[in-house]
């Protein structure tokens, strides 16, 4: 009995074992050559149709066999999908393939050049004030460690810059959850702006590579002010706002000594990184000033949205009922 029983149990793991955990490779690595040919199939749970499902799966995965052996071994590519599908691919205006994975043609933009740079919130109440001395405080240590290398002083303040609005849209996004309402699209808004200071930062790696030492600080300071601001976040939102709307002033007055150093010749006015020409839809002649003057328009729209959105706090309104500037770049 013992016996039968092992038997009819190596049986159906041996039948239902490829449709409960399917993950098919197919390698063709031909001598002198590392390329590799990968299918995977998505899992297929045991059902009335098993043996259809099975019967399909092993008609494509035969198929897609063939297809590799037709295939010369130079010209085979490996298939990164977790579905086993290749991405669509995307082309721009000009018929020439679209390089980026990090963002799409109806992501990019032109950015508003004639905002105003000089625009000052002058803090009035108590919270206010914290938050205006909290940023100014931090501001001389930065200038301490980078000095004039605007390029590394540029990354790291947009590894800082990127968090804020990631942080707020999460909680504003539990928040609508929970109560089960609407944002005002105000979720949309903080996550658009915490992706935009994240193409900031891309754009500069490609123009300064930071030391292991800058990395190391990166992290220590991410760490530390992700869990500040989530904290300050969730006791006082329009404090969060209001500490975010006096950073990007000072990064206002960051770029614009950039952009001095740039004018004088102190640092190389190169070509524009290919991403950023394609992200602000720059010329194809663009400079790394002209990168610099739309990062900095940039920060003066996520000024004038922090400080909007902390005004609203201090009016007593929820930021739901106040909907999110829509264009804000």
């Amino acid at each position: 009995m013992l016996s039968s029983t092992r038997i009819v149990r190596s049986s159906l793991l041996n039948h239902l074992g490829p449709r409960l955990f399917s993950t098919s490779a197919v390698t063709r690595s031909p001598v002198g050559s590392s390329e590799v040919w990968v299918r995977v199939s998505p899992v297929r749970f045991a059902s009335t149709e098993a043996t259809t499902a099975a019967k399909i799966s092993g008609d494509e995965e035969s198929e897609a066999k063939k297809e590799a052996s037709a295939v010369p071994a130079g010209e085979r590519k490996a298939v990164a999908s977790y579905w086993g599908i290749n991405p669509s691919k995307i082309a721009k205006e000009d018929g020439t393939e679209w390089r980026w994975s990090c963002f799409r043609p109806w992501d990019t933009y032109k950015s508003n050049l004639t905002i105003d740079l000089k625009k000052h919130h002058v803090p009035t109440t108590f919270l206010d004030k914290v938050a205006y001395w909290t940023v100014k405080s931090l501001r001389l240590p930065t200038d301490i460690f980078f000095q004039r290398r605007y390029g590394c002083r540029a990354m790291m303040l947009e590894t800082v810059a990127a968090v804020p609005g990631m942080v707020g849209g999460m909680l504003l996004h539990l928040r609508s959850l929970r109560r089960f309402e609407p944002s005002g699209g105000w979720i949309r808004a903080l996550l658009e702006e915490a992706e935009n200071e994240r193409m900031h930062l891309m754009t500069f790696m490609e123009v300064s590579q930071p030391k292991w030492y800058e990395r190391a600080l990166v992290m220590a300071v991410q760490g530390v002010f992700f869990n500040a601001y989530f904290l300050g976040y969730v006791i006082s939102p329009k404090f969060a706002h209001r500490v975010v709307g006096y950073l990007e002033e000072e990064a206002i007055h960051s770029y614009t000594e950039f952009l001095k150093e740039l004018d004088k010749g102190a640092i190389e006015n190169v070509p524009a990184p290919a991403i950023a020409i394609d992200y602000w839809r720059l010329p194809a002649n663009a400079t790394l000033r002209d990168v610099v003057m739309v990062v900095r328009a940039d920060e003066a729209h996520h000024r004038d949205v922090n400080h909007y959105a902390s005004d609203i706090h201090y009016q007593g309104q929820e930021l739901k009922g106040c909907p999110a500037p829509l264009d804000y770049h």
